[in-house]
């Protein structure tokens, strides 16, 4: 298990998470599974990268799918930009499983790392 996860592990045993704080290492968890997962592809071992990957979507669909309900207060143009940064990250998961190279595993591990970073309250 990584840095992140264990954190991510510790933290979660010995506090209770915000909503954010939740999120936010959810999507670490993600980004460190798909950093972790790249290895493999120089030697042709695309499973664990497939489980990341699918891992990756699973959180985005959830992520999606909250921000975007009807009881959720957010502004309708942040659900609006939340629900296209999901179509688009789970789009690109699918290439990734589909074609993966490195780059575009890198990618999706900044768009986690950005998002969380955000949730954080370090915007970047």
């Amino acid at each position: 298990m990584n840095y992140a996860a264990n954190a991510y592990a510790r933290t979660s045993r010995s506090a209770p998470l915000t909503p954010r704080e939740a999120e936010s290492a959810v999507l670490i968890k993600a980004a460190q599974q798909l950093i972790g997962a790249s290895h493999g592809l120089a030697t042709g071992n695309t499973k664990q990268l497939n489980e990341a990957l699918s891992f990756n979507q699973r959180v985005w669909t959830i992520l999606a799918s909250e921000a975007t309900a009807d009881e959720n207060p957010l502004p309708v143009d942040i659900k609006q930009g939340i629900c296209n940064l999901g179509v688009f990250v789970l789009r690109n998961c699918l290439d990734t499983m589909i074609d993966p190279t490195p780059e575009k595993i890198a990618n999706l591990v900044a768009i986690n790392n950005e998002i969380a970073a955000g949730l954080q309250g370090n915007p970047g």
